[in-house]
């Protein structure tokens, strides 16, 4: 059998990993998009190292985009087996995939735009899929529960186990028979926090032979989420009470979104929060923070207990929904404090760009970032705090704060993944491969997981394969 790394390899974005069985059967675990990398993540996304049509399983293990974002690409270049993922991963994958569509879509009407302006052929702009393609991508899912194995090719069995990193997400658990041997593998998908507020922690899984696991902070101590609600607590009385500007709060729409939601619910269930506006500027964070509250039986018993006297825990006084891009617009003439949540979370597109391009010269106000950032994003450069700033194409100065709250990763810093991995026996896996995370960090991680006893730690770059047996 040989394993490949196709994405998320040495870096946190793109995730791709194919099975290729003795038998012929292909098996991709995840196909997800590159982000955040400027020109480079466009070519990486039109470059699969492998080819589409031979791929005859898709196991998805949750719904961002950085592990969903090309299963349209990937049925539109050929690929037609099952698709399978949880109940509540193919109803969010397909709310972000049809956002996703919708952006390449103006994407592409701008460039081409630009293009006719400079006397091209707009014939030259293509974007990775459409609309149009979704239909026929959707029809491939097949939903699954945690913690029953289900056959889904000669030889090979898959289970999901609860990665309590979002709403559904799972870790991917196959029993391979191979030359009649038995071969266990789990790939992570992204682990979650333990003691998560919203949802339950990662679930113990069976011992596996080899290990797929994500790296994204494992050289990262995260602060309590306990602390979550005093710290947003704290920005919001420094720059809307004591600055008396606007707080801009970047943050994925999904996970992250509603996790804040829940800690300023948390702040008004306390008689803490301030009386100010609180704008959600994100029609896709509305839309599925709409659909998570179709689940309440995947979040955990604290938060189902508060459902009980609470129905919404992601509602609260002050809190206006903005759908129009009129009216999101109308957020810039807005000259009293208020805080404003809005997508994306690196702030590399969406409405939470416009913001930070109207806000960021004003030293009243602060730009909160609320988790990871990839560095050539918008995000990633504000975070080093520059002097100047281009945001499209406009070089604008850097007077509004920046800041970061490290307390809401989703992702598990080294001591949740460490956790995540003490109900393996270290020494009977044979191989762990270290994905999802930048090099440097990978090496740190490395050498923590070969002192807690795995025989061998591999850290693989892009395209690279290794037989296992």
């Amino acid at each position: 059998m040989q394993l490949s790394f196709h994405g998320a390899a040495r870096t946190v974005t793109g995730s791709k990993h194919l099975l290729s069985l003795k038998s012929g059967e292909r098996i991709l675990l995840d196909c997800g998009m590159f982000q955040g990398m400027g020109l480079r993540a466009n070519q990486l996304n039109h470059s699969w190292g492998f080819d589409p049509s031979l791929i005859n399983i898709l196991i998805l293990s949750h719904a961002h985009i950085d592990h969903c974002g090309l299963i349209p690409k990937l049925v539109k270049e050929g690929f037609h087996g099952p698709i399978y993922c949880t109940t509540p991963t193919r109803h969010l994958t397909e709310l972000l995939l049809t956002d996703s569509a919708h952006i390449q879509e103006e994407e592409q009407d701008f460039a081409k735009r630009k293009l006719v302006q400079q006397h091209h052929s707009a014939e030259e702009v293509e974007p990775l899929y459409t609309s149009a393609d979704l239909p026929a991508c959707m029809q491939l899912f097949q939903e699954m529960p945690y913690n029953q194995w289900k056959t889904i090719a000669n030889g090979v069995e898959l289970m999901f186990s609860d990665a309590g990193h979002i709403l559904g997400s799972a870790c991917v658990h196959l029993r391979i028979r191979e030359n009649d041997r038995l071969i266990q593998l789990s790939f992570s998908g992204d682990i979650g926090r333990y003691h998560d507020v919203i949802l339950p922690s990662p679930a113990v899984f069976p011992q596996a032979d080899y290990i797929i696991m994500e790296s994204t902070y494992g050289n990262t101590l995260h602060e309590p989420v306990e602390q979550s609600a005093d710290q947003l607590l704290h920005w919001i009385n420094h720059t809307c009470l004591e600055k008396k500007g606007k707080l801009i709060i970047a943050a994925f729409s999904l996970g992250r979104t509603q996790e804040i939601l829940y800690f300023l619910n948390q702040l008004e269930l306390e008689h803490r929060l301030p009386a100010l506006k609180y704008y959600l500027d994100s029609p896709l964070s509305i839309e599925l923070t709409e659909v998570i509250k179709q689940y309440p039986t995947y979040f955990n018993t604290r938060v189902q207990k508060l459902m009980q006297h609470d129905s919404d825990p992601f509602r609260f006084n002050g809190l206006t929904y903005i759908q129009e891009a009129s009216d999101s617009k109308l957020l810039n003439y807005i000259n009293e404090p208020c805080v404003i949540i809005s997508a994306s979370g690196m702030a590399d597109a969406g409405r939470i760009k416009h913001h930070i391009s109207n806000n960021i010269e004003n030293s009243r106000n602060t730009i909160l970032f609320t988790g990871y950032c990839e560095p050539d994003s918008l995000g990633g450069r504000l975070l080093t705090h520059p002097e100047e700033v281009h945001i499209f194409g406009i070089p604008h100065e850097v007077h509004a704060e920046i800041a970061q709250l490290h307390s809401l990763s989703a992702h598990g810093d080294y001591e949740d993944l460490l956790q995540w991995l003490s109900c393996q026996e270290p020494r009977q896996i044979k191989q762990l491969f270290l994905v999802h995370g930048e090099y440097e960090v990978q090496l740190n991680f490395q050498q923590k997981l070969l002192r807690k006893g795995l025989p061998e730690v591999i850290i693989p770059d892009l395209h690279q394969s290794f037989f296992i047996h």
